[in-house]
C-alpha cells in the first residue's frame, strides 16, 4: 500500500478527527457528473438512430401550422355567437386546443410503432371501425339529416366514419401488398378481397347516410388498387363498375331529399338560394367579401353575424376567405399541398409495397377531402359535409388526421436510409 499523499488530499484533511492528526477526508461533491447528464441525454436524443432524428420534422411543422391556423379560425367563427348567448367566447378555442394535444399524443404513440406491425393489426382496426359504424346506426344522433355521431360522456361526440377511412387504407394495403404475382402485380384474389372488404363499411356509411365519406372511401379504394400495379384493363373495369354504382344510386332513388337538394343547388345555384342553396351561396359571398387581405380575425362581417351555417366545421374555409382574404386562403392551400408532398415523398421512399400503399392512401384521403371541402366552399363541388383536414373543428376528425400523420412518421422512420 502506498503512503504517498497528494497536496489535494492533504488540503482536504481536518485536524482533530478520529482518523489521526488530520482527521477524515472531506467528501467531494461530484458536480461534473451532474452537469454532464443533460448533455448526455441531449446527445442520445439526437443520435443517428434516435426517434428525434428519424422524425419528418418538416411534416410535423406543417401540420402544427395548419392546426394553429385552424384553431384561430374556429375561435373567430364561434366567439361572437357565444358572446351573444352569454357563454364563454373562448369555449371552442380551448376545446380545439385540447383536441390538438390529444391528437398529437396519439400521433406520437403511433410513431413509436413499427409500421409493419400495422399489417398484423389491420384486421383488428377494421373490426373496431365496423363496430363503430354499426353502433352509430343503432344509437347515433341525427344531425343535419345524417346519423353519423355517437354521444359519449362529457358532452362530446364521436364520428366512427373518420376512423373507418384509416381502417380501409390499412387493410387494403395489407391485401394488395401481401398477395402478389411473380411479376409484382397484385393477384386477382387480392383485388377481390380489397373490394369485398370495402363494400361493408361503405354500405354502412351509405346507410347513415353520408355522401361525402362514401365518395371519399370509394376514391381511396380505387386509388390504392390503381397504385398497387393492377393491369389497366382491370382498372378500366373497376372504374366502369364504380360509375354504374353511382348511376344506380340515382336510378334507385337512394339519396335522401336533403342530398338531392344539395346536388340540385350545385347544378342550379339560383334555384333555391334561401333553402338548399343557402350555405353554398353565403360561403361564396364570404370568400368574395374578404378581398386580397381579408377583414381581419374577429372582424368578418358575415362570420360575426353567423350567416354561414356550420362555419366552424364544414365551411371553415369561408371564414379564412372572409377574414384572411385571398392571401390567407392561399396560404392554407399551400400548407395542405406541402403536407401531401411530404407524404408523397414518404410513400416514394418506403421500404416495401405495404408502406408505399399506406402512405399513398393517406395522401389520397387528404387530397380528396381537401378538394371537396374547398370546392364546395367556392362552388365547384356540391355540399357534402366533409371537414377540412387539421383546420375544421372536431375531435374525431383531428384524432383521425393526427393518427394518419403518425402512420406516415412510422413509415418514414423505418426506411433503410435516413436523411
Amino acid at each position: 500500500m502506498s503512503w504517498a499523499r497528494s497536496s489535494t488530499d492533504l488540503d482536504r484533511r481536518r485536524p482533530g478527527g478520529p482518523g489521526g492528526a488530520y482527521g477524515k477526508l472531506a467528501p467531494v461533491p461530484r458536480w461534473g457528473g451532474a452537469a454532464a447528464l443533460p448533455k448526455s441525454l441531449l446527445r442520445r436524443a439526437f443520435e443517428r438512430n434516435s426517434l428525434l432524428r428519424q422524425l419528418d420534422w418538416a411534416l410535423l411543422a406543417l401540420v402544427l401550422a395548419l392546426s394553429l391556423v385552424g384553431t384561430l379560425l374556429v375561435w373567430s367563427a364561434t366567439a361572437a355567437t357565444l358572446r351573444e348567448q352569454g357563454s364563454d367566447p373562448h369555449t371552442y378555442l380551448f376545446k380545439q386546443l385540447i383536441n390538438i394535444i390529444i391528437g398529437l399524443a396519439l400521433m406520437f404513440g403511433v410513431t413509436l410503432l413499427d409500421y409493419r406491425q400495422l399489417r398484423t393489426w389491420a384486421p383488428v382496426v377494421y373490426g373496431v371501425a365496423l363496430l363503430g359504424l354499426l353502433a352509430v346506426l343503432a344509437v347515433g344522433i341525427p344531425v343535419n339529416g345524417s346519423k353519423s355521431w355517437i354521444n359519449v360522456p362529457g358532452g362530446n361526440q364521436v364520428e366512427p366514419s373518420e376512423f373507418g377511412k384509416l381502417a380501409i387504407i390499412l387493410l387494403a394495403a395489407a391485401f394488395l401488398s401481401g398477395m402478389r404475382q411473380a411479376n409484382g402485380r397484385p393477384t386477382l384474389r387480392a383485388v377481390g378481397m380489397t373490394l369485398g372488404m370495402a363494400v361493408v363499411p361503405i354500405a354502412l356509411v351509405v346507410k347513415e347516410p353520408d355522401l361525402g365519406v362514401t365518395i371519399l372511401m370509394l376514391v381511396v379504394v380505387l386509388g390504392l388498387i390503381a397504385l398497387s400495379g393492377i393491369k389497366l384493363r382491370w382498372l378500366a373495369g373497376g372504374t366502369a363498375a364504380g360509375t354504374l354504382c353511382v348511376l344506380a344510386v340515382f336510378k334507385l332513388h337512394l339519396l335522401k331529399s336533403y342530398q338531392l337538394g344539395r346536388l340540385t343547388s350545385f347544378l342550379h345555384p339560383d334555384a333555391d338560394p334561401l333553402g338548399s342553396g343557402y350555405s353554398a351561396a353565403q360561403a361564396k359571398l364570404a370568400i368574395g367579401s374578404g378581398g386580397l387581405f381579408g377583414q381581419g380575425l374577429f372582424h368578418g362581417s358575415l362570420i360575426t353575424g353567423n350567416f354561414i351555417p356550420e362555419q366552424h366545421t364544414d365551411f371553415i374555409f369561408a371564414v379564412a376567405g372572409d377574414e384572411l382574404g385571398f392571401v390567407g386562403a392561399a396560404a392554407i392551400i399551400l400548407l395542405l399541398a406541402l403536407v401531401m408532398l411530404r407524404a408523397l415523398r414518404i410513400a416514394a421512399r418506403a421500404d416495401d409495397v405495404f408502406g408505399m400503399l399506406v402512405a399513398s392512401g393517406i395522401v389520397i384521403w387528404f387530397a380528396v377531402q381537401s378538394f371537396i371541402n374547398i370546392g364546395m366552399t367556392v362552388g365547384i363541388m356540391p355540399v357534402t359535409g366533409l371537414p377540412l383536414p387539421f383546420v375544421s373543428y372536431g375531435g374525431s376528425a383531428m384524432f383521425a388526421d393526427m393518427i394518419a400523420i403518425g402512420v406516415l412518421q412510422t413509415v418514414h422512420r423505418h426506411r433503410s436510409v435516413f436523411g
